[in-house]
């Protein structure tokens, strides 16, 4: 089996690579025995970079290695040192390379040296304790895990950029023009379909360079996937010109230079986007007597319909300096009307899960589903191995609003709460009321919030609920003494042993 030599459109998995870890850690050192959090962040992930290489002209590499992933971020360790960050994975692509999703979407058009799309962005790296330490936490004995980066299937699909597209039927002498008029040596024979691929070449002309390409294969119904031209009919697509290169001396019974033109503008009416284009007519192989004969006899006809006509001949080179100086006068006039292409970095971010900064709560089959950028980016980042980092996700999705949400909506004790993508979700008992709060954390490790009894907790409530009776001059502390007396409010109603109980004060802070 042959091995290809020219790919112009690729399916491509990239993997952008994790973000490391956060670590826990304290400060340990001799006669300071409270030095402490001191665990680093972990290094963010790198990223997928497609960046245009004037030296690229072919997507053969990811034809063979059609799966790229970035290099993952370092875990953090203590002391404060930070993980490495990943590297990030450039891929060097062809200049006008189009970027869409399997589904036909673009993504991305990339044109001019230089211009860099991030396809993949690479995970963020977790926090570690010394960055979640704050006035209310200490001490925290979690950290932050890593995010997975970005991970997706895309296309590449190549379309030349040239200045000059040469189109006609096989045989007709495009290659022969463009190896006469450039340093180009594409294969060149005498039967049909000899070009398989794409052939570009520079030309000069005066003070004016610019480069030619050619669509093998274009013949009648190749805008319904006849013959080759119809894979190939992307690369004229960003040409300045066209030029139709006709055979005047077909032996093919019934062809005639009027009517290969007609059925060659017909094919590239019916792809479409070309409509616009200047057209130049080059009656070549004036070489052959028979060829000059018939190229007199069509000439008048075709300028009639307001087409620049050349007679040429790839053979000898008659005609040739007429044609590329008019290609050279086309080229410069686009390029003059064109705008300066500037290198860009161009960064693709997936839209949140809902469409905005917000949060979605839906009932479905299976419970309360909650959707939303955060979220979800919250429960990646958690370890459920560690009760006191599990708490620390109640309390940043309580200050959200997911659980007064879920309240508002209906959401009874005991209902599953999903938080994630249908296909990885991660799913929750919905406990109401659980009150939350850096302060009420426990011993590293453990999080009071997971406790059934709360005595504490009840009593605040309790508190609170008969300020809204309390008497004239009466203080929180004189309703506190007031509800601590049996006869008013039992021990039984909230579990606790009276004033005496460590979790209370009379300058209470509350939550």
């Amino acid at each position: 089996m042959a091995l290809p030599t020219f790919v112009d459109r690729v399916a491509l998995h990239v993997s952008a690579g994790r973000g490391g870890n956060g670590v826990a850690s304290v400060h340990r050192e001799k006669f300071k025995p409270l030095g402490g959090p001191d665990g680093g962040n972990g290094g963010p992930g790198g990223s997928v970079i497609l960046r245009v290489d004037p030296d690229v002209t072919t997507l053969l590499d990811y034809h063979h290695s059609p799966k790229r992933r970035a290099e993952h971020g370092g875990h953090g360790a203590g002391a404060h040192r930070n993980g490495a960050h990943g590297k990030d994975l450039v891929l060097p692509v062809p200049d006008g390379t189009l970027v869409t999703d399997p589904q036909g979407n673009v993504l991305a058009d990339l044109v001019g040296p230089g211009t860099e799309l991030v396809v993949a962005q690479g995970g963020r790296g977790g926090l570690g304790n010394a960055a979640l330490a704050s006035s209310k936490r200490k001490a925290p004995g979690f950290a932050l895990l890593g995010e997975p980066g970005d991970e997706l299937e895309i296309v590449l699909e190549l379309k030349v950029v040239a200045d000059i597209g040469l189109v006609g039927f096989p045989s007709a002498g495009k290659s022969s023009l463009i190896a006469a008029i450039s340093r180009a040596r594409p294969k060149i024979a005498d039967y049909p379909f000899t070009t398989l691929v794409p052939n570009l070449g520079v030309v000069s002309a005066g003070d004016t360079t610019y480069t030619v390409a050619d669509v093998p294969g274009l013949i009648e119904g190749a805008s319904e996937g006849r013959g080759l031209g119809h894979d190939f009919l992307r690369h004229i697509e960003r040409c300045a010109a066209l030029v139709h290169v006709v055979d005047t001396a077909s032996i093919e019974p019934g062809r005639n230079p009027v009517d290969d033109l007609d059925v060659i503008e017909r094919e590239l009416s019916r792809y479409g986007g070309l409509e616009d284009r200047p057209r130049l007519v080059a009656l070549n192989k004036i070489d052959v007597p028979d060829g000059r004969d018939i190229a007199g006899f069509v000439v008048d006809e075709l300028r009639e319909r307001g087409l620049r006509v050349f007679q040429v001949s790839a053979a000898s080179g008659e005609g040739l300096r007429e044609l590329t100086f008019a290609m050279a006068q086309i080229v410069e006039a686009a390029r003059e009307a064109k705008p300066v292409v500037e290198a860009k970095r161009i960064v693709l971010r997936p839209p949140s899960a809902d469409g905005s900064d917000s949060f979605t709560v839906k009932l479905t089959g299976e419970g309360w589903r909650v959707r939303g950028e955060k979220p979800e980016r919250w429960v990646r980042q958690t370890d459920f191995s560690n009760e006191e980092a599990v708490g620390f996700l109640a309390d940043r999705l309580n200050r959200l609003g997911v659980e007064t949400k879920l309240a508002q909506l209906g959401a009874q004790e005991g209902d599953a709460v999903l938080i994630g993508h249908p296909d990885n979700a991660v799913v929750f008992d919905f406990k109401p009321g659980i009150d939350a709060g850096a302060e009420m954390l426990g011993r590293r490790g453990e999080d009071q919030r997971f406790d059934e009894s709360r005595p504490a907790a009840r009593r605040r409530r309790a508190i609170d609920e008969a300020m809204d009776d309390r008497g004239e001059g009466e203080t929180r502390a004189d309703v506190a003494r007031r509800l601590d007396k049996p006869e008013t409010y039992g021990p039984t109603s909230y579990e606790i042993g009276g004033t005496d109980d460590p979790d209370w004060r009379e300058d209470d802070p509350g939550e």
